[in-house]
C-alpha cells in the first residue's frame, strides 16, 4: 500500500481545473453561504455525538502555544511571515511583591500574546486559499482586504466544529510510524482505515488523520523541515472521497495536510486549491494526536465527540484552536 510521491500521479493545471469543476460546492447552500461543509453537521448529529461519551475522558489535540512551536525552525517553504507565539507580561508577581502598583489597590498579573493565527494547532478559514481570483462560493478574492475577510471570516464558525469525530490512524494501520516523508495517503488508504478500525465515516463527521510526523519531530527535539518541508499527507485523489463522504471537516498532525513534495510543480499545495475555495471544507492543521492514538489503541474505539470551535476573530482567515476529543 506504499504510495510515495514518485508513485503518485503527476498533476497538471488541467487536472486542477477538472477537479475544481467536478467537486465544486458553490451555491449548494445558497449564494450567501459563509461556512461551507460545516452545513453538513445537523443538530441531530451533535446529539448523537454526545451519546458517544462513555467514560468522560477529555483529550486535547492541541500543541502548547509557546516559543517552542514549529514556526521557529528551518523550513522548506520559505518565509511566509509566521512565527511562534510571543508571550509578554504586562505586570507580574514581582511587580506585586515590590509594591510599586499598590496604588491600584489590587495585586495581580496580566499578559498579552502576539501570534500569527496559523502558527500552531489551527483551522484554515474559508478566506485563506483562493482558486485563481475566487474564494469560497465564487466570491472575489479582494473581499479579503488589509482589514480582514469581509465575507467568510472565521467568526462565522463560532458555533460550529462540534460533532462526531472519527480517528484514522494511518501510521498504525500501515505499520510505519511515522509515515515516511512524501508518503501519499490515498482514498484507498482511507477506505481501508475505516474497515481496519471498525468505523464508517458519515455525512457531517470530522475526520482526524494521523501520520505520526509531529510525534517524531517532538521525539527528535527538532522542528526542522516540519513547516513546509517534505511530509506525509493526503494525496490529491482524496478530494473525491472527501467530497463524496460530505465531511464537515478534516484535520491532520502535519503542517499542511497534503503530501509534500506536492504532486505538481505548477501549483503550491494543489489539494488546498480545491478543498477550501471549491469544496468549502474546513481544514485543521498541526493537531497533536499522540495521546488520542494511545487511547484509541487501548480501548479500540475510534469515534468520539469532537469539540473544536474557532475563536470568533472578526475577519480572520484562520484561528488557533484547542480541539477536544471526548470519549
Amino acid at each position: 500500500m506504499a504510495a510515495d510521491a514518485s508513485a503518485l500521479p503527476r498533476l497538471t493545471l488541467d487536472d486542477l481545473r477538472a477537479a475544481a469543476e467536478r467537486l465544486t460546492n458553490w451555491n449548494k447552500w445558497g449564494p450567501d453561504d459563509e461556512i461551507g461543509t460545516l452545513n453538513y453537521t445537523s443538530a441531530e448529529d451533535i446529539v448523537a455525538a454526545a451519546r458517544l461519551v462513555k467514560k468522560g475522558k477529555v483529550i486535547s489535540l492541541a500543541l502548547p502555544y509557546d516559543s517552542n512551536g514549529p514556526q521557529g525552525a528551518k523550513t522548506g517553504y520559505g518565509a511566509i511571515g509566521r512565527f511562534n507565539p510571543i508571550h509578554v507580561m504586562l505586570r507580574s508577581g514581582s511587580d506585586a511583591y515590590s509594591g510599586i502598583l499598590d496604588h491600584r489597590k489590587i495585586r495581580s498579573a496580566d499578559d498579552i500574546v502576539i501570534m500569527p493565527l496559523q502558527c500552531g494547532t489551527q483551522w484554515d478559514g474559508l478566506g485563506h486559499i483562493f482558486y485563481g481570483d475566487k474564494m469560497w462560493n465564487g466570491r472575489d478574492c479582494r473581499t479579503v482586504s488589509s482589514f480582514g475577510a469581509q465575507e467568510c471570516g472565521i467568526e462565522n464558525t463560532r458555533e460550529k466544529m462540534v460533532g462526531r469525530g472519527v480517528f484514522l490512524d494511518i501510521a498504525r494501520m500501515i505499520g510505519k510510524d511515522p509515515l515516511p516523508d512524501a508518503f501519499g495517503i490515498t482514498s484507498r488508504h482511507l477506505e481501508e482505515a475505516e474497515k481496519h478500525f471498525g468505523v464508517t465515516v458519515r455525512r457531517g463527521d470530522f475526520v482526524v488523520v494521523r501520520t505520526g510526523q509531529m510525534e517524531a519531530k517532538l521525539a527528535a527535539d527538532t522542528w526542522d523541515g516540519y513547516s513546509g518541508g517534505d511530509a506525509p499527507g493526503l494525496a490529491f485523489d482524496t478530494l473525491d472521497w472527501l467530497h463524496k463522504k460530505e465531511l464537515a471537516g478534516i484535520a491532520t498532525d502535519t503542517w499542511g495536510v497534503e503530501v509534500r513534495p506536492n504532486q505538481t510543480a505548477d501549483a503550491a499545495q494543489p489539494w488546498h486549491w480545491i478543498a477550501i475555495p471549491m469544496i468549502g471544507l474546513s481544514v485543521g492543521e498541526i493537531f497533536y494526536l499522540g495521546e488520542l492514538a494511545k487511547d484509541c489503541a487501548a480501548d479500540g474505539c475510534y469515534e468520539f465527540m469532537f469539540v473544536a470551535p474557532a475563536l470568533p476573530i472578526t475577519g480572520g482567515v484562520g484561528s488557533p484552536v484547542n480541539p477536544l476529543a471526548i470519549k
